[in-house]
């Protein structure tokens, strides 16, 4: 009966903004340790420790000093006492790392699921949606999320997370890793061979045990252990591929992120930070954050105003009409227009 069970959580969230910790495959501010045959891609870094607290990656430093790379890693790898302006630079990574966190586990919903399974998922399907645990999680057996590319899962557990040996989170309907967010107040284990989708954002440790996977990122607050483990950061969407996003000139877009100032050929200058499903933009008229994808597009989600609005342009790239919504309902009569 419990692996027929599907669980659905109707009201939508919207992605942690990560920020700049969103680069990162794995970042700690107490170290990063393997042993085995690991395999990481994207960037690692750790801070305040520096980088002795990367252990077992055989470093080479850059001759810039400002990063290094591994063998083993599909990316660079950063530490605090690396030169300038890697110091600054982690700092600021850091602080993203701590504010993604406190988002996640601030998180509220009417419609919010707690205390699942008495804090065993093990076999269930779960639907996009917020999940929350005043005890700790544990995954025994496989578990499914189950939703469209646009869909989010946030998972609020107030202790620690084990994920079984062998066990793994399959994603079906679309579903994607960087839309899936593991908030953990202890620690978290994934047992020998095990495959988890999503980012961790944990305030203690993380262990990846003998082959255990993920898609998706470790972002721990403490340390991380791995043991001939892969983590791999879900790719960022390239800034040209926004074909919903109307016509924009990408020219100062990152090639790699894809983020960066975009001129908006309706909307002005727009800053963009992309995720795999969607993207964040300040819009300097508004003043601020905006979050939007290609399934809602010109509806957005003001991080701000933590309601939806309804966005289009004023007749100039100088000007915006907004609409405000609260979970797309109405609550204001008319539209309002900000110019700059």
């Amino acid at each position: 009966m419990v692996a027929a069970l599907a669980v659905v959580a109707t009201a939508s969230q919207q992605p942690v903004n990560l920020g700049t910790a969103g680069d990162f495959a794995i970042l700690t501010k107490a170290g990063i340790s393997t042993t085995g045959t690991t395999s990481v891609t994207g960037d690692i870094g750790v801070s305040p420790i520096d980088s002795t607290a990367l252990t077992g990656f055989t470093l080479s430093l850059d001759a810039t000093e400002t990063f290094a790379t591994s063998p083993i890693v599909t990316g660079a790898a950063f530490a605090s006492d690396y030169a300038p302006p890697t110091p600054a630079y982690m700092t600021t990574v850091i602080g993203d790392m701590e504010i993604a966190y406190a988002d996640a586990a601030g998180r509220t919903d009417l419609h919010a699921v707690t205390e699942l399974g008495a804090g065993n998922v093990s076999g269930m399907t779960l639907e996009p949606g917020l999940y929350k645990w005043g005890t700790g999680l544990r995954i025994d057996t496989d578990v499914t999320l189950a939703g469209s590319p646009c869909d989010t899962w946030i998972f609020q557990i107030a202790e620690d997370l084990t994920v079984g040996d062998g066990v793994r989170v399959i994603l079906s309907g679309g579903a994607r890793a960087a839309n899936i967010f593991w908030q953990v107040e202890g620690e978290a284990t994934l047992g020998t061979t095990s495959h988890v989708e999503g980012t961790i954002l944990s305030r203690t440790a993380i262990h990846l045990r003998t082959g255990a996977s993920i898609n998706g990122a470790l972002l721990a607050q403490t340390a991380v252990t791995l043991d001939a483990s892969t983590v791999t950061i879900p790719s960022l969407e390239e800034g040209a591929a926004m074909l919903w996003f109307g016509s924009y000139d990408d020219r100062y877009l990152d090639p790699t992120s894809g983020d960066g100032w975009l001129s908006h050929s309706e909307h002005g200058w727009l800053y963009r930070i992309g995720t795999s499903q969607g993207m964040w933009f300040w819009d300097q008229i508004q003043g601020d954050w905006l979050w939007t994808n290609e399934c809602t597009y010109p509806f957005l989600y003001s991080a701000g105003a933590a309601n939806w609005i309804y966005y289009q342009r004023g007749g100039n790239p100088d000007g915006r009409w907004f609409y405000m919504f609260d979970d797309l309902s109405q609550t204001s009569g008319q539209w309002h227009l900000v110019s700059g």
